[in-house]
């Protein structure tokens, strides 16, 4: 995927691609300010829930409201995060993400450390007042993190792949395999921490937030002036959208100005997608409490599961889910990613279907009904991810280049939206006898996203399966070759009649 028909940006910046030999290091500070981003954003997200646990023991209200909150800013103001990503520059707007993420996690820790001074026997006004401030500069956070994963993750990475000729399956698998490591590590460092004191905790984020900003910084900025590409105009945009937008800035609108269609308009593009069907398959996926959360890990205890067994479990389900990250590259190079796709989440069903009968099956031992709950759990996570990575791979394909930011901000709302439904499923259904409701509502959702994936398959290739063609094998000692698409069948078909 290119950027023709842009304009290179002005200034001292070369137009030239960049050379092979640095193609290592700049991923490396790409990895880096990546890895540094979720790290902070992980840490971050599961220690102000335990922070709020310390600061207002006895209860869970405060933690659920911090959390719903967060989740919801996301929901209600991604695609606004979108269009900023689409229009603005592309470092200016990885800049500013990093500078936003840590100025709030930095007041957070302010607000926090200024709560637990005010000891958790007296809530006064003053707590409360505070509390708000820590919402909403967890919301900042949280709109802030959005930014960042959509401008690196969704648009930097293509640019990237395309300019240094590597293959963007590998830098997405990368990326994936870091935001699973540091979903993994970083809680369990800081809930260490918190376990030794809580204030010590709070001091440690403060403190690797403001250390690692000035690497983020230079990391982001030494990748884009490295490539050229990264400065140039998205294709779409043309000289005069630019100076249309300029005089728009420039002038002094109110919200009011805008009609209901130009809101919608975001959401309209994203539905006309041609990915939105494997878009919406994946975010559909988020409504679900079979997975390692909060939910089914409070569902295990009540069994008679030890922490210790929970995390060991998890453990499991974490390395299977890094597999997923080795297993799909592997097979969309053989086979495609929208074949790939299919595979993978057709995996999770089939586990899932497995898990939740053996699991009604073992009803009366609750021991044996929770372990094999978790190992079809657990399986379904390589079907998880590796779906993840097929639909990521298939979105950045069909996004047009100058609306990427609002295609995957949206698809980002959807997917806290779910999460959110997931969340009050089991605030409905909140007795462990009732848990059975979650899990059937959440296998009906991995139900519908296979159909929507196989409605999307069908309408991409023309058709769903072929078992007798899935692939095809041209001699021993060759490869399988990937089955072309319908489009491409028909122009076959076209230059072979003009041969004849």
């Amino acid at each position: 995927m290119t950027t023709g028909g842009t304009l290179p940006s002005t200034g001292s910046r070369s137009s030239s691609p960049a050379n092979p030999t640095s193609t290592k290091p700049l991923l490396h500070r790409l990895y880096t300010s990546h890895t540094l981003s979720t790290w902070n954003s992980r840490t971050f997200e599961f220690g102000a829930v335990i922070f709020l646990a310390a600061i207002f023991p006895g209860t869970l209200f405060f933690a659920s409201c911090y959390a719903l909150f967060r989740s919801l800013a996301a929901a209600v103001l991604g695609s606004w995060i979108g269009t900023i990503v689409d229009r603005k520059d592309r470092l200016d707007v990885v800049r500013q993400s990093i500078v936003w993420q840590r100025l709030s996690v930095a007041g957070s820790c302010v607000v926090l450390l200024a709560m637990l001074s005010l000891g958790a026997e007296v809530r006064t006004l003053i707590t409360y007042a505070l509390f708000t401030v820590s919402v909403i500069l967890a919301c900042v956070e949280k709109l802030a993190y959005v930014a960042n994963t959509v401008a690196v993750e969704r648009d930097w990475i293509i640019v990237v792949s395309d300019s240094l000729k590597t293959d963007r399956q590998d830098l997405n698998s990368m990326m994936r395999r870091i935001d699973l490591l540091c979903k993994l590590i970083a809680p369990v460092g800081i809930g260490l921490l918190d376990g030794y004191s809580t204030k010590i905790a709070i001091l440690v984020v403060f403190a690797q937030n403001a250390l690692s900003v000035a690497i983020e910084y230079w990391a982001i900025k030494h990748v884009y002036d490295a490539i050229p590409e990264l400065g140039r105009s998205r294709a779409s945009e043309t000289s005069q959208d630019r100076v249309t937008l300029l005089s728009t800035t420039t002038t002094t609108t109110t919200p009011t100005s805008k009609s209901p269609a130009s809101l919608l308009a975001p959401y309209k593009s994203y539905i006309q997608n041609p990915a939105f069907l494997a878009s919406f398959a994946l975010s559909l996926l988020y409504l679900t409490v079979l997975s390692f959360a909060s939910q089914m890990t409070t569902y295990l205890l009540t069994l008679g599961f030890t922490s210790t067994h929970v995390s060991l479990m998890r453990l499991v389900s974490v390395m299977l889910e890094l597999s997923a990250t080795c297993a799909a590259p592997y097979l969309m190079s053989r086979i495609g990613a929208v074949r790939s796709g299919l595979w993978f989440i057709n995996e999770q069903l089939i586990s899932i279907a497995l898990a939740i009968g053996l699991w009604l099956y073992y009803m009366d031992k609750p021991l044996i009904a929770g372990a094999v709950l978790v190992s079809g759990v657990a399986f379904s996570r390589l079907g998880l991810w590796g779906f993840d990575l097929s639909v990521q791979f298939l979105v950045q394909d069909a996004a047009p280049e100058a609306s990427r930011g609002s295609f995957s901000a949206i698809e980002m709302s959807l997917q806290n939206v779910f999460e959110l439904l997931s969340f009050a499923t089991t605030m409905v259904w909140y007795r462990p006898e009732d848990f059975q409701v979650p899990i059937f509502i959440s296998a009906g959702a991995i139900a519908t996203s296979a159909a929507c994936f196989a409605g999307f398959v069908r309408k991409s290739r023309g058709h769903l399966l072929h078992t007798d063609r899935c692939m095809k094998r041209f001699g021993k000692k060759q490869r399988y070759k990937v089955l072309p698409t319908i489009e491409e069948e028909v122009d076959e078909d076209i230059g072979t009649e003009s041969r004849t």
